[in-house]
């Protein structure tokens, strides 16, 4: 199984960029995807993730902001960044709980990361 993710980049304050993320692989059912993020010096933190039902969970600091959405059909989330700050400035991980076969467990992968840098 593997998590592709595209979209980062340069975007302005006040500007907007959409990540999107595929995954690839044997793969049965995905359960939840999402999007994490690490900024230099800090801790990953969660910024969204969307579960199969299509529950939304955001961290308060992109709440009214950012937009994740899910296209079940290609095993594709998506995050629309809208307003963007400085401080979202951090290298994206796309996070998604997946089942290979019906047998298997549940089990985290996680995409290598795309760089989101917010500057004027």
């Amino acid at each position: 199984v593997q998590l592709q993710a595209s979209g980062g980049g340069l975007g302005q304050p006040g500007g907007s960029l959409r990540l999107s993320c595929a995954a690839s692989g044997s793969i049965f059912s995905i359960n939840v995807m999402g999007w994490f993020r690490q900024a230099p010096g800090k801790e990953r933190e969660l910024v969204a993730v969307i579960a199969s039902g299509g529950r939304t969970n955001y961290a308060d600091s992109v709440k009214g902001r950012f937009t994740i959405s899910r296209d079940y059909a290609k095993n594709t989330v998506h995050l629309q960044m809208n307003s963007l700050k400085p401080e979202d400035t951090a290298v994206y991980y796309c996070n998604a709980d997946i089942r290979r076969y019906y047998s298997d467990p549940f089990m985290d992968y996680w995409g290598k990361g795309t760089l989101v840098t917010v500057s004027s």
